[in-house]
């Protein structure tokens, strides 16, 4: 099923935006907070792109928010970054990562990453690895530069094998930053997957 796609707010929006989902949902937290809901939101993000749509998810259902972080640190500098990304999704090795985290009491796993290379980054390839999510609903949400979500979807599916998937949400990097109004009609559309 083909996802919705967004366009863009100006700079003022995003900055505003930012500055609201940062300051209630990012001021120096740790990597897992737990809440006390039966999902999960679990998401990847190196410039803090998906990471406010899943705080804006987590505080939404009262969802466990868990960031996926690799045990040693990617490089700061773009470049050498970009390199390191494209030596790890062409190597057939998992990529250690800092924690993994027990879904075994969440039925609804918002998985939110974003498009590396066009394909799936090695740190959720290693997380959808090391866990069993069967019987699970699976949400996922995805951000990319311009390019969209390419086969990364069917990587998904072939790591969770045994997850039911709802429609995802795929929306173009430059713009998330002001679009929650885009994500709620998302929310709105796939509700009755998290309310089961």
């Amino acid at each position: 099923m083909s996802g919705r796609e967004t366009t863009g707010p100006n700079r003022r929006q995003i900055l505003q935006a930012a500055t609201l989902a940062t300051a209630s949902a990012w001021a120096g937290g740790p990597a897992l907070a737990q809440g006390a809901g039966r999902s999960a939101v679990v998401f990847l993000s190196r410039s803090s792109n998906t990471r406010m749509l899943a705080g804006h998810l987590a505080r939404r259902h009262d969802a466990d928010l868990f960031e996926i972080r690799p045990r040693a640190p990617w490089p700061e500098d773009y470049d050498e970054m970009v390199a390191w990304a494209t030596r790890w999704r062409e190597s057939d090795r998992l990529l250690p990562l800092d924690a993994i985290p027990d879904f075994s009491r969440h039925d609804v796993i918002f998985l939110g990453f974003p498009i590396w290379g066009m394909s799936l980054p090695a740190p959720m390839r290693s997380l959808l690895s090391a866990v069993d999510l069967s019987g699970k609903t699976i949400l996922p949400f995805i951000t990319h530069g311009g390019y969209g979500a390419g086969s990364t979807l069917n990587e998904v599916r072939r790591l969770a094998p045994n997850a039911a998937f709802a429609p995802e949400f795929v929306l173009q990097c430059d713009q998330e930053r002001d679009n929650l109004d885009a994500m709620q009609g998302w929310l709105d559309e796939v509700k009755t997957e998290i309310v089961r």
